[in-house]
């Protein structure tokens, strides 16, 4: 499945930034020279969200579990460009589906495993998934969630989805058992026939590998292809900016769903031929063990996170600073006195990201910004002429800065604009939505990323982040469209009218409140606006309301738009007083 258009394909080939290597090339690479350096980790608390013990993969037992799964994809019929829905925690499988499918010509989906059926059943429709990759069963043994179940009962109404395959020890009748069809070794006559199905599927760097989903303004999440090269062409921006050496010792917090986690844990993975050490899910206590005990050469985590590591400087105890000397954060703000404390404290130099599922990325180094205070706020101008950057992929892009009233270029300091960018890195569209891909490119064909910057420097060279123009609330890196959260809460019982807006918070930078209007004689509490989401609507946890406002009427403006600005302005006297209803 190609689905980037043939000019770019050409264009970005000529310029050496895309070429024929697949990711599962990378992988052959990495398997013939070290085959028994060690590839992949679990977690140490495996038991608190996955069947089975935690475990430890070698680049060879790693290579032998991609046949065994390459084996078991042909067995159920699969075959180049048919597309799997795949919702697994952080965990050494994870690998081995996605190095399987990517050998075969397969296209993932993956999807977080908070989804439920109200995400899911969009994503199937959309894709027409043939498959389901999961587990019986994430979370704890008596408390965790049926997946495997969850993709049968999807199967009944949605005939694309021919078969459930799932990993654990109780596996639901109607699922394929991948353990038990995992625990055959294959013989040479199957080894044989996975050849020959490589050879057909002749998958190319241009071939799709995922479609990652986001959520913006609209009420359905969107699909994002990339193929082997877009995910390829990312990987010298997290190397370079975070200056991970060969054969690094990477500590992955984020889910292999999008580009935070798939970027750094599989791309940056494959390229550096480094070792992933999973984490799953973000629980302090583990996460520090996990940096001493593994010896991390790098990894990330959200700013508040680190604020609250060097508040409290015992926690850091025992960490090799020696080895561990740059930290990725973004997602929210970074203070000044936590990048200049890590640094003149430790030694480490904390890492400043923006970025997105399509691709828009922007990376504050301490090559390029080396004062702490200016890389606490401050990105690169990348992509304009005129600066140079250490980052190579500052010069494969373009940005631009554009006035949403005017539609004029920003040239100027202290004037917000929306940021735009052009470039290898950029996706080419949403999956099968022609409308929102129209939307979402300008006349020059700048993506739009709905990010409002400004310009800022002595010699104007840097952008810095003021807000943003997509009605979002961002909690803990995700994203979640009011509007969707919205049209659910209006045909919840004894609702008239509802919005949603960010509520700020320190750990996850937001949460959702729930601004709401009762129907006449109603009353509404935020336990029932949950539990109607949460088991009518089906949606996942990380969406549920976590405040209650409720008013007489919502603010609007006179031609009736909702002032959100307000909204938020109450909204957050909640979170300020810490009442949730």
């Amino acid at each position: 499945m190609i689905l980037v258009p043939q000019h770019k394909i050409e264009a970005y080939t000529a310029r050496g930034w895309w070429g024929d290597r697949t990711l599962w090339d990378l992988f052959l690479e990495n398997l013939a020279v070290q085959p028994e350096a060690e590839a992949v980790v679990d977690a140490p608390n495996r038991a608190d969200f996955a069947h089975g013990a935690p475990q430890r993969w070698h680049w060879r037992e790693l290579g032998e579990q991609v046949d065994r799964f390459c084996l078991l994809l042909m067995a159920q019929g699969l075959r180049r460009d048919d597309v799997v829905v795949v919702q697994l925690p952080n965990c050494v499988e994870q690998f081995a589906v996605y190095l399987a499918c990517s050998r075969l010509g397969v296209v993932i989906t993956p999807v977080p495993v908070q989804y439920r059926d109200h995400e899911l059943a969009h994503i199937i429709d959309k894709t027409q998934a043939v498959a389901a990759v999961t587990f019986a069963r994430i979370g704890k043994p008596d408390a965790g969630h049926a997946a495997a179940g969850m993709f049968l009962a999807l199967g009944e109404t949605h005939p694309s989805l021919r078969g459930v395959m799932a990993f654990g020890d109780a596996v639901p009748e109607g699922c394929v058992d991948v353990c038990k069809a995992l625990a055959v070794a294959p013989d040479a006559a199957a080894l044989q026939r996975l050849a020959a199905a490589e050879r057909v599927a002749n998958v190319t760097a241009n071939d799709v590998f995922t479609i990652c989903w986001t959520s913006g303004t609209e009420a359905q999440p969107k699909g994002v292809p990339r193929s082997h090269n877009e995910w390829l062409v990312i990987a010298p921006s997290i190397i370079e900016a975070g200056q991970i050496r060969k054969n690094a010792r990477l500590l992955n917090p984020f889910p292999l769903v999008n580009m935070a986690g798939i970027s750094t844990a599989f791309a940056t993975w494959l390229v550096l031929g480094a070792t992933v050490v999973q984490h799953q899910p973000f629980a302090l206590p583990i996460f520090l063990a996990q940096v001493r005990d593994e010896r991390i050469d790098y990894t990330v985590a959200p700013p508040a996170v680190l604020n609250m590591l060097l508040q409290n400087e015992a926690l850091l105890a025992g960490i090799d600073f020696s080895r561990l000397k740059r930290i990725g954060s973004g997602s929210a703000p970074l203070s000044e006195w936590m990048v200049r404390g890590f640094m003149e404290r430790h030694g480490v130099q904390i890492i400043n990201y923006f970025g997105s599922n399509e691709g828009a990325a922007l990376s504050g180094t301490d090559l390029d910004i080396p004062d702490p205070a200016l890389r606490a706020q401050f990105f690169p101008r990348a992509g304009v002429e005129g600066y140079d950057w250490s980052v190579s992929t500052t010069r494969k892009i373009r940005t631009r800065l554009v006035d949403l009233e005017t539609g004029e270029d920003i040239q100027e300091a202290g004037r917000p604009g929306e940021i735009r960018f052009d470039g290898p890195t950029i996706f080419s569209g949403y999956f099968d939505s022609p409308a929102l891909t129209a939307g979402a490119f300008d006349a020059s064909g700048y993506y739009k990323t709905g990010d409002l910057f400004e310009i800022a420097g002595d010699r104007l060279q840097f952008y810095r982040y003021v807000g943003r123009s997509k009605d979002l609330v961002i909690r803990g890196g995700m994203n979640i469209s009011s509007e969707e959260i919205e049209n659910l809460l209006v045909a919840c019982p004894g609702v008239r009218d509802a919005a949603v807006v960010a509520v700020p918070d320190e750990l996850l930078g937001e949460k959702v409140c729930a601004c709401i209007v009762a129907a006449q004689g109603c009353e509404v509490d935020l336990a029932s606006l949950v539990a109607f989401l949460r088991d009518e609507k089906r949606v996942a946890v990380y969406k549920l309301p976590e405040y209650l406002l409720t008013l007489a009427e919502l603010p609007r403006n006179p031609v009736g738009k909702i002032l959100k600005r307000e909204l938020r302005q109450k909204a957050a006297s909640l979170a300020h007083e810490g009442i949730t209803a």
